[in-house]
């Protein structure tokens, strides 16, 4: 008998059913071809390494969602999902990666079946995992149906967390707090990178109490001194070095729900320059979660932050947050709403962000970020508590 590994209540997935489908109605869609994986995952709980080939979550304004992928991975489907193991379809190995046919003809052929090859569909267009050549052949295999563009309409569904999404959250937060728990403890002057590397994924997959660690969307990033300029380069062998800042951008993950952190960590004296940048960003960091308030927009926190840091002669041009929660490679956010100045989004309680204000200047970078929750009053909650600071290590 197939055990299954559900990680929400029935109810729960009735709840974003509910959400997708009244989305769909007001947009004029009847069916959604769903090919993001973290919002399959929202959806159905389907959980699996498999995205790399073509798959997907049909939604129906009047059944229940049908799974569909690889022949192989509809193993891990029927181990997964919420639905009904009649609700799950696996295609023919031959379909992968062949030059003489396409995964999506199968997905095609299986809607005419289903009597809504003249449906209005929705696809997301602007998603990682559905090619151009998959939107050229579900296109000409569907020529009677009438196709819309449906990205991110599932993210935005998922922009208000509930109460066993956020408990999930809050787990990754704890993991994310032993990791740079340990980071600070083991970094030294001439150890190499890797090596801490090493340690970061053993104590974010080994994770804390009950909370074991599942495997984050971003690896960790860890440049240092010049370096620190460029805000995605990962790690190498080279040693820590007196006399540079590093900055460690991580997020421990618990059932692929995120708790992004960053502390920066200086081998040294820090210059002037160094600590008055660390002061103009805290106090920015402070006043932009007391911004992140219910009714106030993503805007003001983007605003809040800006202030102290013209005051500090720190021109920032990159937004300094983003929507954050369930996700896999190669983003843990959800790529809708942004704390920038010209975003006029309202928040609401139950958003959660990476409240992200990393400053990468021409030769050094400093990171102090919160993952951060916006209540029903009062400022945003910090899912992480350590202290706001860059850390020195003299």
């Amino acid at each position: 008998m197939i055990r299954k590994s559900i990680p929400f209540s029935e109810a729960e997935y009735q709840r974003r059913l509910h959400k997708t489908r009244t989305a769909m109605e007001a947009r004029g869609i009847e069916v959604l071809c769903v090919t993001d994986p973290s919002n399959m995952a929202w959806l159905t709980g389907y959980d699996g390494w498999s995205f790399y080939v073509h798959q997907g979550v049909v939604v129906f304004l009047d059944r229940d969602p049908w799974w569909w992928g690889r022949m192989q991975d509809r193993n891990g489907a029927l181990r997964t999902v919420w639905m009904e193991d009649s609700r799950i379809h696996g295609y023919v190995d031959n379909y992968v990666q062949s030059t003489e046919r396409h995964p999506m003809q199968d997905l095609a052929a299986n809607l005419g079946a289903m009597g809504v090859a003249t449906a209005h569909i929705g696809v997301e267009m602007e998603n990682y995992y559905y090619s151009a050549k998959a939107h050229a052949v579900l296109t000409h295999e569907l020529p009677d149906a009438t196709f819309h563009d449906a990205t991110a309409l599932v993210n935005w569904c998922r922009t208000v967390k509930s109460g066993e999404e956020l408990a999930f959250m809050r787990r990754a937060a704890r993991i994310s707090e032993k990791i740079v728990d340990g980071l600070l403890e083991r970094v030294e002057p001439g150890i190499p990178k890797n090596e801490i590397v090493a340690e970061i994924y053993r104590d974010a997959i080994t994770g804390v109490d009950d909370g074991w660690g599942d495997y984050a969307a971003i690896p960790p990033l860890l440049p240092s001194g010049s370096d620190a300029a460029a805000p995605h380069l990962t790690w190498n062998g080279e040693p820590f070095r007196k006399g540079e800042a590093t900055f460690f951008e991580i997020s421990g993950c618990y059932r692929r729900y995120h708790a992004p952190f960053c502390r920066t960590l200086f081998l040294g004296e820090p210059s002037d320059i160094l600590k008055a940048a660390e002061a103009a960003l805290v106090e920015g960091l402070e006043a932009g979660i007391d911004a992140a308030r219910a009714g106030n927009r993503a805007c003001d926190v983007a605003n809040a932050l800006a202030a102290p840091l013209e005051r500090a002669n720190i021109t920032r041009g990159e937004r300094c947050g983003y929507p954050i929660g369930l996700s896999y490679p190669p983003d843990w956010g959800e790529r809708t709403i942004s704390f920038r100045a010209e975003d006029e989004t309202v928040l609401e309680p139950g958003m959660t962000f990476h409240f992200m204000p990393g400053l990468w200047m021409a030769d050094w970078g400093l990171e102090i970020t919160e993952s951060i929750l916006i209540k029903d009053e009062g400022p945003a909650e910090c899912l992480c508590d350590r202290p706001r600071q860059m850390f020195v290590k003299p």
